[in-house]
């Protein structure tokens, strides 16, 4: 079974999220789910980055880099939108890294260096979603993918952002049911 680093998206570590943990767990994984925001939870996206904007993004990202530095390296790490962030980095800089798994959003890996072709890498996001496609994360996804030695990109039909937190608005039961689905299978064997 993997042992995977899950970081929160900007409106925090919100039952949902949880949830999601949760589902890896009664599959056998080992989740760990670092609180970036210490304690808050926001019910937007825009109170949440307000927050963010507050503590300063390098400060949140730098929490999350932290968070791994207990942990084994041979992790999976994940993250929802703006948990990308040190998922990512964590996933290209540290050595050990057993896969990863972004929603919602992904970066240049130009940001942190080239993509490691031996980390395999799953990204899940929906086809309408306006801060991932047209932000440009659809690119980054894809670039991603194709370094990848084993990276696979999921869209899903849609317009929602943060659409696999079942405690938010834009939750879509049928398309997250998927991405639990999908995201089980590839971590089997990591």
């Amino acid at each position: 079974m993997a042992e995977v680093l899950l970081f929160h998206h900007s409106c925090g570590l919100t039952d949902g999220v949880r949830a999601f943990a949760d589902e890896l767990r009664a599959a056998g994984h080992v989740v760990h789910t670092p609180d970036l925001f210490e304690g808050r939870t926001f019910g937007s996206i825009p109170d949440g980055m307000a927050y963010v904007k507050q503590v300063g993004f390098g400060e949140i990202a730098e929490r999350g880099v932290r968070a791994a530095e207990e942990l084994p390296a041979e992790l999976v790490y994940a993250g929802f939108s703006l948990g990308v962030v040190p998922a990512q980095r964590l996933a290209q800089t540290r050595l050990g890294a057993r896969a990863a798994v972004f929603l919602d959003s992904a970066l240049p890996a130009e940001e942190f260096g080239a993509w490691p072709a031996d980390v395999p890498v799953q990204v899940h996001a929906m086809d309408h979603d306006p801060f991932f496609v047209d932000d440009g994360d659809i690119e980054s996804a894809k670039a991603l993918v194709a370094a990848a030695d084993d990276g696979e990109l999921f869209l899903y039909a849609g317009d929602q952002h943060l659409f696999a937190d079942n405690s938010l608005p834009s939750y879509d039961a049928k398309a997250a049911e998927l991405v639990i689905e999908r995201v089980l299978k590839f971590l089997e064997g990591r």
